[in-house]
């Protein structure tokens, strides 16, 4: 257990310095803080703009960071050797999502007290935002292993960040557009959904059901993580 512990955390202090190294990469840490203080200052208190904060936060940090740190590993050729160590599948994953997890749960609590927003049930809210960090990641890691360079995983993550961050905003077009419905069950439109089922006095009770559809994103993605990353083990 103590081998592992610091073989994660070796990994861990890896990507933390590559983090503060690459300033293309870092300096997205100041998109959504910007607009949190942006609308803070401007007194926003639509639900709707502060989950498009915290979704933005999602993709640009959690997604963008985490493919930008593995296409980057494998820009270097250096992927190969990690896989290739002692390190498990889930020691390498867990320590190479550390620091974009870290990162991503403070810039989503800074941008919380920037815009003002203070929901009636943190601690749902916290464990949705949870969740949904770890989906996130997931899709990170999925696009750095089938992308090439840090470059590439730049513009693979484009629409990826358009679609997570406002495609919320297509269910209101539902009634018009009825293929737009299943944008409904998405996990960002779900974590909007559940920001406003707080705000109508929810708990766990009420917003299992949320929860349960991010989770259930979150799992799927996490397979199909494990399953790629697992490929390209044995890739020559």
């Amino acid at each position: 257990m103590n081998q592992s512990i610091k073989r994660t955390m070796a990994i861990f202090q890896k990507d933390y310095k590559d983090f503060t190294k690459n300033l293309y990469v870092s300096s997205m840490v100041f998109l959504p803080l910007f607009l949190a203080a942006f609308y803070g200052r401007m007194g926003v208190q639509s639900l709707d703009m502060v989950f498009m904060v915290f979704n933005l936060t999602l993709t640009v940090i959690a997604a963008f960071t985490q493919s930008a740190l593995i296409a980057e590993e494998k820009e270097k050729n250096t992927l190969r050797g990690l896989m290739l160590s002692p390190a498990g599948t889930g020691e390498i994953l867990i320590g190479k999502s550390l620091v974009s997890f870290l990162i991503s749960a403070i810039v989503l609590i800074f941008s919380a007290f920037l815009i003002g927003y203070q929901p009636e049930n943190a601690l749902l809210i916290g464990a949705a935002l949870f969740v949904s960090i770890l989906f996130y990641l997931g899709i990170g890691t999925l696009l750095g292993l089938i992308t090439r360079s840090v470059m590439e995983a730049s513009v693979v993550i484009l629409p990826v960040l358009l679609f997570f961050s406002f495609s919320s905003f297509a269910v209101q077009l539902s009634d018009q557009y009825p293929i737009l419905k299943a944008a409904e069950y998405l996990p960002n439109s779900q974590l909007v959904d559940l920001g406003y089922a707080v705000q109508n006095g929810a708990g766990f009770g009420d917003g299992w059901a949320a929860l349960l559809i991010i989770t259930a994103w979150t799992v799927g993605i996490s397979a199909l993580v494990v399953a790629v990353y697992q490929k390209k083990m044995v890739d020559k």
